[in-house]
Parts: structure tokens; C-alpha cells; sequence
């Protein structure tokens, strides 16, 4: 019955949500500071949400903003760690990410799921009858754990019925300092391959933004360009009281009254989070690790919040000055407006250089094969036309030759297929083969599926792999062994040497028992009398397994 009055209050609610930007209640119980806010620029995705500081300690309490009740939750060393989901009559979901622990009620329930599943990692739905919350009540309190920088609540807004992720500043400006106007760093020019030229060259350049006296920004720089041109700029928000740099909610290029781009950050789905690797120069986030923002729009990009005229490509075709003007916005209405002067300057515009293997065309499908490598990239995995170049470096003594896709890293929207051949296939146990990819001297692991002497595996991204062999089994470390009964804690440090940690499980005297894991792949147990009984012998037993199945087993006698 709850279930169906439930409903009905989302259906009314949702027909307003999140446009009358009502003003909501603070989920902690100080005052709000952000040391990271909505659509902010990071590896691979969009920011979804603001990280709300929590003094720099775990533990603070956490309270549902509206009445509503728990609809999901999740438990994680990766990514939100422990993480709370409250569904709203309104229809929109709050989330609630990097949990210390939560209130009685809820952890109860996750206990019982861990237990009944035999697993710590859990990700729970729940119907509205079962935890129902009341608008400010404690939910759960602060921590760092999953993939977290340091202590503080990851605060999310979602559409309940569609998951996207909408900016929460609008609901929580009353509670927020800004009058911190965003500011620009740098400005890339970019002539497109084959049809424009800058200051007599078709790479990208590069300029320092500075600022006067009256701190306005400017760029003291003479550029002539000819033809087909983009920009891209590295801009970055403030926020009063504190020193966190933030990401900037608006970025508009006009000429004149023209509009040429826009870019309005203030929703989005999960599944258009990677175009960001669309919206940024990659390239040069591979090599700095420092993010431009295009100014405009690869054909392949998605982004529902993107404008332009000619997808923001400018050409520069008259012998005159052009005078174009950067607008950055934030969330509260501050602005920094730069000015950049473009001499046209007529020019023969070389021909591109690369002389490509293969032209790999963003609208469809592409595949390409040489001795030893097969390719396969589905339509919509990439943003732009490529000519695809390739190599080839044999090395004796390794499994599979070294093959390079492409002469820089190239992002794929989704994944595409790669299949290495394998020149010493040796290992009995196929599934210790797996694809890895080189950045450096460093290989990440891929993995993949063993056929008939090749590996298929699946690609995020255009870069330098090979095949390599995982035959060690995980390493189980104690931690502090001899503590262990005198605070009531077994600890374990698990590690692997390639393909990674994929499974553990602990029992005592054959009966299965949480062990807890941080981001560390570090793992323990409490012990408790309702388990285990206090003044026996007690046999602990704790199997791991890697990627690749090798397997290591660690036993201990105790007494309790």
C-alpha cells in the first residue's frame, strides 16, 4: 500500500522537479563549503555532483534533505565506497557517496545481504516499504571511503526515473559564499588537419593568459592565422572562504553578437559522461595532465549541452582582424570576459602530415588487421575522423609483438575489440594470458579471452599493448598478527603482481565471516561473540583470487 502512495506522490511531484530550485535543507549539521562542484573536469567524466567539506574529519552526521526512502545501497573499496540513495516524492534521488558507516537500521540490512550473499561488495535496491526517512533525520556519517581524496560527502541529485545527475548549487546557493568571479589560464589555437595554419604553422599553439592591473585578462601574443581554426581554453571557478579551485559552469565564444559556442553545464546522463574526452583536448591531457575545453564540437560528440555555429569551427577567410570574446560564467552569475585579436593574414596551408596506415571515419564502423593484430572499432566510438597510423616492434623473448595504434593516445567512446596473437604459447592454463596496455615503463592489465593462440580483449583507448602472462598468485600479508585478539581484529594486506585482486573470502571454523575492505586492499574482520565463542580453539581459513585464477590460501589457528 505504501508502495502504491509512493508512487503517486513521485507521478504529482515529478512535474515540477528541480525547476522551481526550491531551496533545501543542508545535509550536515556546519556550515557548507564544496571542495568540488558539479561538471567539474575529470579523468574520463564529468564531476556529478559537489563534494561537501566535512572539517577535515569522518564521522560528522549525514541527514536526508526531504522525506523520502533508502532505494539503493551500495558497498565499495572503488569508486563511492559506501554509498546511500534516498528517492524523494518530488522525483528526484539524492545520493550520498564516501560513507563512513551508516545508521543502525540500514547497516542491519546490508549486514544481512553481505551474510546471505557471502561477499563485502554489495549493491542493494530496495522498495519504498522497507526503510522509509523523514526530511533532516541522521541517514548515515561522513568517511573516505571508495575512491576518495580525503574526508568529505559526495552529494548527488538524480532524476529518480531517467538517473541523470542535475547540478545541486541551484538548491544550496543560500548557503554558499560566491561573489569570486571564474578566471581564464590559457587559450590553445587548434588549425584543423589539412585547412588551417596559425602564426605560419599547422600545430596547435599554445598562450599564456596574464592579467593587468585592473585584473582583466589578456593575452600578449601577435596571431595571424589563415583558414579553419578552433580554440580551446583552460579556465578554472573560485569560491569565497576557501582555496579549492572548482570547474566553470558556462563558457560562451562570440564575434560580435554572434554566438559561435556555448557550453551550459547543468545536467547530464551517465552514459554522455565520456564525451568529455570529446569536449578536452586529449592529447594534451595525456601528456599534462592539465585540461583544455574545446570551444567547439567534434562531429562524433553528444553532449546535449553543446552549441555552435559550424560546430565552432571559425574560418578565418578575410585579410582583417577578427576580434572574438571568451565569456565564462559560474553558478552564481560571476563573470570574466576575455578579448583575443586574430589577424587574417593570407597563406598556403600545407597539407597534413600524417600519412596514415588507415582513414577511420567517426560515422561507422572500422576494422583494421596486419600480422599478428586485428581491430575492430564500432560506430560511435570515436569523435572524429582518424588517420590511423601504426607500428610494429618485436622484441625477443616476449609472449606477443609490441603494436602501437596510433602515433597518440586516442580516446573511444565505449570499447572496441583487440585480438594479439600469441607467438610462444606455452601456459596450460590459458586464462593467465591477458592483453596489457604500455604507458611508459607501466602496464595496466586488460585481460581478455584465450582462442585458438590469440587474446580478445576490449580497448578503452588507442595506445601501445602486447600480450604478457599472470602465473603468481596473490601475496596475503598480516597485518599486526599478534594484536589481533587483544583488539578483536584479523587484518589482511592482499596484493597482486599484474592482473589484480578479484576475489577473497574468509571463514572461521567453515562458517563464512565479513572481512571489510578499504581502497588499499587492505581487509579485515571483526570478531564478535555472536560469531565465534569465546574460549575455543578456532580455525581461520582465507582464500584469494587474482584475475587470472591463480590462487593462494592462508590458515591460522587461534584462541579466543
Amino acid at each position: 500500500m505504501m508502495y502504491k502512495r509512493y508512487f503517486i506522490l513521485l507521478l504529482l511531484g515529478y512535474t515540477t522537479l528541480g525547476w522551481s530550485q526550491e531551496k533545501w535543507r543542508n545535509p550536515l549539521e556546519f556550515p557548507l563549503y564544496l571542495a568540488g562542484n558539479f561538471g567539474e573536469l575529470r579523468a574520463n567524466h564529468f564531476h556529478s555532483g559537489i563534494d561537501m567539506k566535512t572539517q577535515g574529519v569522518t564521522g560528522k552526521a549525514v541527514h536526508a534533505v526531504q522525506e523520502g526512502y533508502v532505494s539503493r545501497v551500495s558497498v565499495s573499496p572503488w569508486g563511492y565506497g559506501n554509498a546511500l540513495y534516498l528517492s524523494h516524492p518530488d522525483g528526484t534521488t539524492t545520493v550520498y557517496g564516501h560513507l563512513d558507516h551508516f545508521i543502525p537500521k540500514i547497516a542491519d540490512y546490508i549486514r544481512q545481504q553481505q551474510y546471505k550473499l557471502e561477499r563485502f561488495q554489495v549493491d542493494l535496491t530496495l522498495t519504498p516499504d522497507q526503510i522509509p526517512v523523514k526530511e533532516g533525520e541522521i541517514v548515515a556519517y561522513s568517511g573516505n571511503t571508495g575512491s576518495s581524496g580525503g574526508p568529505h560527502v559526495h552529494f548527488e541529485i538524480r532524476d529518480t526515473e531517467t538517473e541523470e545527475v542535475m547540478d545541486p548549487l541551484p538548491y544550496y546557493k543560500h548557503l554558499i559564499k560566491d561573489n569570486k568571479p571564474p578566471k581564464f589560464a590559457g587559450i590553445l589555437i587548434c588549425p584543423q588537419p589539412g585547412s588551417g595554419i596559425v602564426n605560419g604553422k599547422t600545430g596547435k599553439t599554445e598562450l599564456k593568459v596574464t592579467y593587468d592591473a585592473k585584473q582583466r585578462p589578456i593575452v600578449n601574443a601577435k596571431i595571424t592565422a589563415w583558414g579553419k581554426i578552433g580554440f580551446a581554453i583552460k579556465a578554472n571557478d573560485y569560491m569565497n572562504e576557501t582555496s579549492n579551485v572548482y570547474g566553470v559552469r558556462q563558457i560562451k565564444l562570440t564575434e560580435g553578437k554572434q554566438t559561435l559556442f556555448l557550453s551550459d553545464l547543468d545536467r547530464f546522463a551517465f552514459s554522455e559522461t565520456r564525451y568529455l574526452n570529446s569536449l578536452i583536448d586529449y592529447s594534451y591531457w595525456s601528456k599534462h595532465r592539465s585540461f583544455y575545453t574545446k570551444c567547439f564540437i567534434d562531429p562524433g560528440n553528444r553532449l546535449r549541452f553543446l552549441s555552435a555555429k559550424n560546430r565552432g569551427i571559425i574560418d578565418i577567410e578575410e585579410e582583417k582582424t577578427y576580434t572574438f570574446t571568451f565569456t565564462i560564467t559560474d553558478d552564481f552569475g560571476n563573470q570574466s570576459r576575455m578579448n583575443l585579436q586574430v589577424v587574417g593574414k593570407k597563406q598556403a596551408i600545407p597539407a597534413s602530415k600524417d600519412q596514415g596506415t588507415e582513414l577511420f571515419h567517426w560515422h561507422c564502423s572500422n576494422q583494421f588487421g596486419a600480422k599478428g593484430i586485428r581491430l575492430f572499432i564500432p560506430k560511435g566510438n570515436l569523435y572524429t575522423d582518424l588517420d590511423f597510423v601504426y607500428r610494429v616492434k618485436e622484441e625477443v623473448g616476449r609472449l606477443a609483438d609490441i603494436h602501437i595504434l596510433h602515433n597518440e593516445p586516442v580516446p573511444l567512446h565505449e570499447k572496441a575489440k583487440l585480438s594479439l596473437r600469441i607467438l610462444r604459447d606455452t601456459l596450460e592454463h590459458k586464462n593467465q594470458y591477458g592483453i596489457v596496455q604500455w604507458k611508459g615503463k607501466r602496464g595496466a592489465w586488460i585481460g581478455g579471452t584465450y582462442r585458438n593462440g590469440w587474446i580478445d580483449g576490449n580497448i578503452r583507448e588507442l595506445g601501445t599493448y602486447t600480450v604478457s602472462a599472470d602465473t603468481v598468485a596473490p601475496n596475503i600479508k598480516p597485518i599486526q598478527p599478534e594484536q589481533w585478539n587483544r583488539k578483536r581484529i584479523i587484518r589482511f594486506q592482499l596484493t597482486d603482481n599484474l592482473s589484480g585482486v578479484d576475489t577473497y573470502k574468509g571463514t572461521i571454523d567453515g562458517k563464512f565471516v565479513l572481512f571489510q575492505m578499504n581502497n588499499r586492499s587492505v581487509i579485515s574482520c571483526q570478531l564478535n561473540q555472536e560469531q565465534i565463542k569465546r574460549g575455543d580453539k578456532h580455525q581461520l581459513h582465507l582464500v584469494v583470487t587474482d584475475a587470472c585464477g591463480n590462487r593462494s590460501e592462508y590458515n591460522y589457528s587461534f584462541a579466543w
